[in-house]
């Protein structure tokens, strides 16, 4: 965490913020080089540039309540320091991680103060995702009275981790991952600027570093200047005017990706993994694949969905893609990983390359819509039991025939209740495994369509009982 994001409820003035001791030499590169106005700010300019929302609320100097929402190293912190350090506007900076209530009454409390002094207060939360419904409540009436603005930057989805109360009285603004391209300007500008940056540093960095440092950055400002600050670093304790490859290797280190295992990426990277199955395109789903197991992702987490994937979006089209998916499931679970990933991409690229078919699950949705609106019908008497004399009599299992005894395992009966009529639910399609059913199923259906209708009910009194 930089130093100037520690949270404080009585941070330095603004100027002082961005001139003085939070940009002195001794602090991180990624501190030094922060935007000081929206102009410097880079990679968001359907926000700051002129006559983007950002741009016009700050020229306004009429700024709402607002959550910023955006990847790590995107400019949240930035923007929000950027739009309420302002003259006249008191600048209350809190980490969700680290303050609780007790620092929210505080700062409320600063902010009154302020006010009967003609100051307003802005007040920044960074990771206010971190804060459970208790505490955003506590927040909830200052900002509503307007005692306080409110910036909250988050990396998580707004809808699911804020009170939709707060979420509904801030402006959303999404910030969106810095392109390569954004990347590499800024470790360029940063290894030039000879006061805030490198330039001094006598170690020369190339368009080729340049891009080396964006790419293990991974979309991140603040990694892609750590790692150019510790390549720089590392190339003037071994007294060398240039970046080596060894010196670019070991600042980037091994790549942390972008992920987490119960929340947005999670379910990002598992959609996209699902739909690429069901896209038929092996190369895309192994590489979703590949994200979530380098991400260190529960690989049974991924072999339950493959199991649900062979039933619901494959099934009678390749009968046999549920075996080997759950198969692939006892396999992981028995030998783990490293071994696990070879199952799995077994199963992935099978079932990726396999015949496609839902009709099995959406004819399930169509049974179940036909019970919502049909209710508890009653069972055709010849399908019911009868293990008792008096259910016998009564006509329950009469004119039941066993379809094993039949010249071809088949019986011409019907066996819904009359209300549903011929209920043809299940619409076979004609992919895979699944044509010889339909063709098959048209046959028996057609069959079945001269039967005399199923008695719904028990008759009355006990005429015609076996």
């Amino acid at each position: 965490m930089a130093e100037d994001d520690e949270p404080s409820l009585f941070p330095a003035p603004a100027a002082a913020t961005r001139r003085g001791t939070a940009r002195a030499a001794h602090a991180p590169l990624a501190e030094r080089m922060r935007p000081r106005t929206l102009d410097e700010v880079r990679g968001q300019d359907a926000l700051v540039a002129p006559g983007a929302p950002l741009r016009v609320l700050f020229e306004s100097g009429e700024l709402p309540s607002l959550v910023l929402w955006g990847p790590p190293g995107s400019g949240k912190t930035t923007l929000a320091r950027l739009l309420g350090e302002r003259p006249g506007t008191d600048f209350v900076a809190l980490s969700a991680v680290l303050a609780g209530v007790k620092e929210v009454r505080a700062a409320v409390d600063a902010a009154r103060a302020a006010a009967r002094a003609g100051r307003r207060t802005v007040l920044f939360v960074d990771e206010i995702h971190r804060w459970n419904r208790a505490q955003q409540d506590a927040l909830l009436p200052h900002v509503e009275s307007g005692t306080v603005t409110l910036i909250g930057a988050t990396t998580e989805n707004p809808s699911f981790e804020l009170v939709a109360p707060l979420l509904s009285r801030c402006r959303l603004f999404v910030l969106r991952r810095l392109e390569a391209a954004d990347l590499e300007a800024l470790v360029r500008d940063a290894a030039r600027d000879p006061e805030r940056g490198l330039g001094g540093s006598g170690v020369a960095v190339s368009e080729a570093d340049a891009r080396v440092v964006a790419e293990a950055a991974d979309g991140d400002a603040r990694r892609a200047l750590g790692v150019l600050e510790t390549a720089v670093a590392l190339a003037r304790r071994a007294r060398r005017a240039a970046l080596s490859d060894d010196d670019l290797r070991e600042a980037a280190g091994r790549r942390a990706l972008l992920y987490d295992r119960d929340r947005e990426q999670h379910y990002d990277v598992i959609s996209a993994f699902i739909k690429s199955l069901r896209a038929s395109d092996p190369d895309a789903a192994l590489y979703w694949l590949a994200r979530m197991l380098e991400a260190g992702e529960d690989p049974l987490f991924i072999a339950r969905r493959l199991v649900i994937f062979a039933s619901e979006d494959v099934g009678n089209a390749a009968p046999d893609g549920l075996e080997l998916a759950t198969a692939t499931f006892l396999a992981v679970e028995r030998v783990g990983l490293p071994e696990g990933r070879i199952p799995l991409a077994h199963a992935t690229t099978y079932l990726a390359c396999a015949p496609k078919s839902n009709a099995s699950y959406a004819a399930l949705g169509r049974a179940e819509e036909a019970v919502r609106a049909h209710g508890s019908l009653p069972v055709p008497l010849h399908l019911r039991n009868a293990p008792t004399p008096l259910l016998r009599e009564l006509g329950y299992g009469r004119d039941y025939r066993y379809p094993h005894a039949e010249p071809d395992a088949f019986v011409a009966a019907r066996n819904v209740p009359e209300a549903l009529g011929p209920a043809t639910f299940y619409e076979p399609t004609e992919r895979g495994a699944e044509r010889e059913i339909a063709e098959r199923l048209r046959a028996l259906r057609a069959r079945r369509a001269g039967a005399p209708a199923p008695e719904g009910a028990p008759p009355r009194g006990r005429e015609g009982s076996r």
